[in-house]
């Protein structure tokens, strides 16, 4: 049994929510980059200038990539082995939170009560955390701070189980086309296929941590990611919606056994501003 000081999780989220929110990801970087040189339209390449420049100027001046900091999205990986020691462990990643939102100067959006005062509850938190427990005596923690724009226009619907893979298709299609600006394209589109109404959905989240260009291991899902992606950019919504076919700059597809009766396909979209950080402690 390997421990694990609640303390240690609490300074890795602080870390990981400073850095996520002011320096784009490499590979996303890059595939903006990519996507530029395939561009035709002149004025979404114009926005995808823009992209980069504020990319670059967060980078080098250490301001957020974005006004909108998020909800705090934390995914973690408890190893078996684990014993975390000195505090609760989601209490100690929401203090995490709240000292890498204040110590980062980052907006606080959380509002305490969903459907009434909505007063704001002052530090970012409490964060929304999954829980899984894997083999081994690690502890990864995966940190993504969601804008409300691109996570408002997330989707769920359960399919009649004859209509499988075009209905996954169109789905995709159909809430891209009806979001868009609003999240922000060029996008990167997570989708949870099997399982539950709740397991479509973290899976569809959980997918957007994946790399750009890192393809699912099984042949058919990995075809099927290709296929969205294809048809995502011909629907001609491009960067910022001002038209282009750099709609998307990737699509990750996860997928779970599930009842005979039901197909559930869950979208989670991710804006340009793929923000996502991780440790392994």
């Amino acid at each position: 049994m390997r421990e694990i000081p609640a303390e240690q999780i609490t300074e890795t989220v602080a870390r990981l929510a400073i850095e996520a929110t002011h320096f784009l990801p490499e590979d996303v970087e890059n595939a903006i980059r990519n996507a530029r040189e395939r561009e035709r339209s002149p004025l979404a390449v114009q926005i995808i200038d823009e992209i980069l420049e504020n990319a670059q100027v967060a980078r080098e001046r250490m301001l957020p990539l974005c006004q909108d900091t998020g909800t705090a999205v934390v995914i973690l990986e408890i190893g078996q082995d684990v014993h975390i020691t000195g505090g609760y462990v989601i209490d100690a990643v929401n203090e995490g939170i709240r000292r890498g939102y204040s110590e980062g100067y980052l907006r606080k959006s959380i509002a305490a009560r969903p459907f009434s005062a909505r007063v704001n509850t002052g530090d970012n938190t409490p964060g929304v955390i999954h829980t899984e427990i894997v083999p081994g005596d690690r502890l990864k923690i995966l940190f993504m701070p969601k804008g409300g724009g691109c996570e408002n226009m997330s989707r769920y619907q359960n399919f009649l189980p004859g209509m499988g893979k075009q209905a996954v298709i169109d789905f995709v299609c159909e809430t891209v086309d009806m979001s868009g600006g609003n999240p922000c394209p060029p996008l990167v589109i997570g989708v949870g296929v099997g399982g539950t109404a709740e397991k479509a959905m973290t899976m569809a989240k959980h997918a957007l941590f994946r790399k750009i260009g890192e393809r699912s291991p099984d042949p058919e899902v990995a075809e099927l990611e290709q296929e969205i992606l294809q048809a995502v950019n011909e629907l001609g919504v491009g960067p910022q919606a001002v038209g282009g076919s750099t709609t998307a700059l990737d699509v990750f597809v996860e997928t779970y056994p599930t009842h005979i009766t039901a197909l559930p396909v869950a979208v989670n979209i991710q804006c340009h501003s793929a923000r996502t950080k991780q440790a392994v402690i």
